[in-house]
């Protein structure tokens, strides 16, 4: 389920429960009760993510540290906003996107192989402060990948590039654009 599926979800609950409630909302206009449930929407999924954070389910860390020569330290570690089953891991040598809740799938994407990277934010995902972070490599196996529904993805965009070329310095690798 995606998040805005996620938050139409929601959104019909709230309503719902404001019909069965038996309040008289006939004196509130139209455009202040909807901007309202929008208003109830948002902050109810934000405390749903939240509590999934808290229970330990996927958690999520935001500290970037600083990267020793031979040692993979983890920069970033996440998961997209009110999923149980994926999970992000950003090192200073990989990208690691891991799936699945009894059987594990993991992608990795060497940063040296990364190539381009951009964020994209939605006005929803803007409101709720997540967004997606893309990926192109060079890697056959996952030419394409996107962290979905980040939070803070221009933080994320930032640390994955300085990753990168920390790791294109260490590696001395360059590369060169053909005109």
């Amino acid at each position: 389920m995606t998040v805005e599926q996620s938050r139409e979800r929601v959104k019909s609950s709230i309503w719902q429960s404001i019909a069965k409630s038996g309040v008289q909302i006939d004196a509130v206009p139209a455009d202040q009760l909807d901007t309202l449930v929008n208003a109830i929407t948002d902050g109810v999924l934000v405390a749903v993510d939240d509590m999934l954070e808290d229970s330990g389910l996927a958690g999520r860390t935001d500290s970037v540290q600083s990267p020793l020569a031979d040692e993979e330290i983890v920069l970033w570690e996440g998961r997209p906003f009110l999923s149980l089953v994926v999970r992000y891991r950003i090192t200073n040598q990989r990208i690691r996107i891991e799936s699945g809740f009894l059987g594990k799938d993991r992608d990795d994407i060497e940063l040296v192989r990364v190539q381009d990277i951009d964020h994209n934010q939605g006005i929803g995902e803007r409101a709720l402060g997540i967004g997606d972070v893309v990926i192109s490599s060079a890697d056959p196996s996952k030419p394409h990948a996107v962290l979905r529904n980040v939070r803070d993805p221009e933080n994320v965009h930032e640390i994955l590039r300085r990753a990168m070329l920390d790791a294109r310095k260490r590696y001395r690798y360059s590369v060169q654009e053909e005109m």
